[in-house]
């Protein structure tokens, strides 16, 4: 008989499901707790709707509005988390020093509200104190010319509208630099680098009418509960339309299980919800790819038996690569695909078999694809995967990566790249008059390891929490204290803001909520989402504080401050946002008719030629591609080495925490937690509730996080889980796919050791 777990502070089972009741209970909570209660309706309602705002969470896309509101849990908290009614003033900085902040966690940060002043650190007093616009723009203006353009670092948030974004590329080109750390670069790189190889472009090619007419959906690597919860309305209208769902994911997640859609009456009535998952596979830490290649493989096999499982004439007229793929599935055995995948040839073939028999099949993905040593590979090969049945090009098919953040392919979309195309470079010396740089800049990883050998001399960051997002905070955190400039463009106070150089400053802008008027009146941004879909956003909530800027003024003004010879009318553009459409339009194919097309509800959507089965690779067709061996990462060494994944609690989005609960996975009040196997738990001698110290498993590796609670769990053995961005000490810098220089985030090797059995919880 089982041994009844001992009781743990702040665990408990939550036996709810998804949505429901407790996510209107939470949204209820996140408007009581930040905003007015008198504003919170109507702002709420205007999220993603036309003439309204589009949500700073997730990418996910609009559905005809049909329904009263188009927000979901975690939408409101984006929402409620911006539009609080908590300011940070200058009298509250003027008590606190940056020393005592640093003290505070960061939910308690970003929990004393909105910036309301530009500021300047100031190390006498150890403080943050205010400083007037133009003063700020002069000095940092000053510092930069001082500086050798490639020591600077240009990081881009994914929130950055299209216009601010643009204007950013600009002014750092036209001072002489391709250094763009991007948020990317720490997600969805291995997407950009990997599908251009494959199909010809770095972005998905479904929209959601194709979900309304595929047969089957494959989830692998992804919570979309969680961080892109829009789209369990979506998985919800798939399950109970009968299509089947299976799902490939080391966790058991709630929201992959069982979803109770609050706008349905019935369910929220009978306090009923909807399976989502019909089939639900719990791969090992790291072995997605032999998943992926077992499924392929059960595939040449069946049309080996009896043939009509291959689209053989669409391999024949679209692809290249094909006899090379299949011979390496081919040699590959099923041994070390049980192994690696820690699934049965069984399971493996049950989904090829579903997939044999779907005539349009839609595989998502998230970052438990692209945060691998591979990542870029099993982006390839679920392309592949694709490929063989002719899934791309055709109705209620294709590949869709799950981008989380609301804007980050849009910042991609208008330049946001360490690694600008010669002819988008050539547009931009037509248009604007001035000689960009074409030598490759810096990624993220890149631009860290920079700044810690002291080549770095600056970092300008247009949102975000870029030291806090990155690994390797042993070495990242002090590094920051040594940058002759740091400049942060953001609307609440995070942990990287109060690593301060020798100087720093920080600039409060305006949130997707609320209103911009400039010169020419009321202002609307642009964002494309996951689905490639660009439409107008447009805030109408009175702004923080009458000292705030948008970012595309705060922008033009450190470039107008910096570049003493430009010839671009920062101001003119500053003033009439059209103008920057203008821009974007004469530089970027697929924007023509821009401010026109922003204007229709709804928007356009970017050329996408592979739906069209038109393939801009090098070849001009679709290319498959081959995964050498099924082992997508490092190996790590140690007795008891296991694989860590670092997760989102649920009430969290990037390095953003709104609560410090995870109610569907049990956690309440808390983040020290180590999501562990029985099995593994039983074989290290470990117990629920015990206190561990976690070391990287890394030839020459030094990262340790220490006193974590175990927490029993359903997850695949040999798989361990902990919070972001508290694990990240964890992840070495250089602990990465080589490939798209994305870290390695998702399978990290470690070994687990028991702090001490004196000093096991009562």
């Amino acid at each position: 008989m089982k041994t009844k777990k001992r009781a743990v502070p702040g665990i408990r089972h939550y036996d709810g499901p998804a949505g429901g009741w407790g996510a209107l209970k939470a949204t209820a909570i996140a408007v009581r707790t930040q905003m007015d209660t008198l504003d919170a309706p109507a702002t709420l309602l205007r999220t993603n709707q036309p003439d309204g705002f589009d949500c700073p969470g997730c990418a996910w896309p609009d559905k005809e509005h049909k329904s009263t509101f188009q927000f979901c849990e975690n939408g409101a908290k984006a929402v409620t988390w911006e539009a609080t009614s908590k300011r940070v003033t200058p009298a509250f900085l003027a008590e606190n020093t940056v020393t005592s902040l640093l003290a505070k966690s960061d939910f308690e940060l970003e929990g004393y509200g909105r910036l309301t002043r530009p500021l300047r650190y100031d190390r006498s007093s150890d403080t943050f104190r205010p400083v007037e616009w133009d003063e700020a723009f002069e000095r940092i203006g000053e510092i930069l010319r001082g500086l050798e353009p490639d020591s600077v670092e240009f990081y881009t948030s994914g929130r950055a509208s299209n216009e601010a974004a643009y204007l950013f590329q600009l002014f750092a080109r036209e001072f002489g630099t391709n250094n763009f750390p991007d948020c990317s670069n720490m997600c969805h790189e291995a997407t950009s680098v990997g599908l251009p190889r494959s199909i010809g472009i770095g972005k998905g090619t479904v929209s959601l009418d194709d979900f309304d007419k595929t047969e089957l959906v494959i989830s692998i690597g992804h919570n979309p509960g969680t961080n892109h919860p829009r789209m369990m309305g979506t998985l919800h209208e798939l399950s109970r339309r009968g299509v089947p769902i299976i799902v490939f994911n080391p966790l058991r997640e709630r929201a992959l299980e069982r979803f109770a859609d609050p706008q349905s009456l019935i369910e929220m009535a009978t306090y009923s919800s909807t399976d989502i998952a019909s089939t639900y596979f719990q791969v090992k830490a790291g072995g997605d790819a032999a998943a992926l290649k077992g499924i392929a493989k059960h595939l040449l096999e069946r049309e080996a038996a009896q043939g009509g499982t291959l689209d053989n004439a669409f391999i024949a007229a679209h692809t290249q690569g094909f006899d090379a793929f299949s011979a390496d599935i081919t040699q590959t055995t099923w041994e070390a695909i049980e192994r690696e995948s820690g699934l049965a040839r069984a399971e493996l073939k049950t989904v090829a078999d579903a997939y044999a028999k779907s005539n349009a099949t839609i595989i998502t993905y998230g970052m438990g694809i692209t945060q691998h040593n591979k990542g870029t590979a099993n982006v390839r090969l679920i392309a592949d995967l694709l490929l063989m049945r002719g899934n791309i090009g055709k109705p209620g098919a294709g590949i869709c990566p799950l981008r989380g953040h609301s804007n980050v392919q849009g910042n991609r979309t208008v330049g946001i790249t360490e690694k600008p195309t010669p002819a988008f470079l050539g547009r931009l010396k037509a248009v604007f008059g001035f000689e960009p740089p074409s030598q490759h800049g810096h990624d993220a990883v890149a631009a860290t390891q920079a700044m810690i050998d002291g080549r770095s001399k600056a970092l300008i960051c247009l949102g975000g929490n870029f030291a806090v997002a990155m690994p390797d905070h042993q070495r990242g955190f002090p590094a920051m204290n040594t940058l002759d400039l740091s400049v942060h463009i953001g609307t609440k106070l995070n942990r990287t803001h109060l690593l301060v150089g020798k100087e720093t400053y920080i600039l409060p802008c305006l949130g997707r909520t609320e209103l911009d008027i400039q010169e020419t009146g009321r202002q609307s941004i642009t964002v494309e989402d996951s689905m490639s879909m660009v439409h107008a956003s447009s805030g109408k909530l009175k702004p923080a504080s009458p000292s705030i800027r948008a970012e595309p003024a705060i922008v033009a003004g450190m470039a107008k401050a910096t570049l003493s010879h430009t010839r671009v009318g920062w101001m003119d553009l500053v003033a009439d946002y059209d103008l920057i459409r203008d821009l974007i339009e004469q530089t970027i194919p697929g924007f023509e008719g821009y401010n026109a097309r922003i204007r229709i509800p709804g928007g356009f959507r970017m050329p996408l030629p592979p739906t069209q089965r038109v393939w801009p690779t090098a070849t001009g067709k679709a290319m498959f591609s081959v995964f050498d061996g099924v082992d997508e990462n490092a190996r790590g060494v140690g007795d008891n080495l296991l694989r860590l994944i670092t997760l989102r609690s649920h009430d969290q989005y990037n390095t953003t925490i709104y609560a410090l609960d995870d109610r569907y996975r049990g956690v309440f009040g808390r983040r020290d937690v180590l999501f562990m196997n029985e099995e593994d738990m039983a074989r290290l001698g470990l117990e629920h509730g015990d206190r561990v110290d976690i070391e990287t498993a890394l030839p020459g590796s030094v990262q340790r996080l220490n006193d974590i609670t175990v927490v029993e769990y359903s997850i695949a053995p040999g798989t361990v889980g902990a919070y972001y961005p508290e694990a990240n000490v964890l992840v070495p810098l250089d602990y990465l796919d080589k490939e798209s220089g994305t870290p390695s985030y998702k399978s990290v090797p470690v070994n687990v050791r028991l702090r001490s059995k004196d000093i096991r919880p009562l």
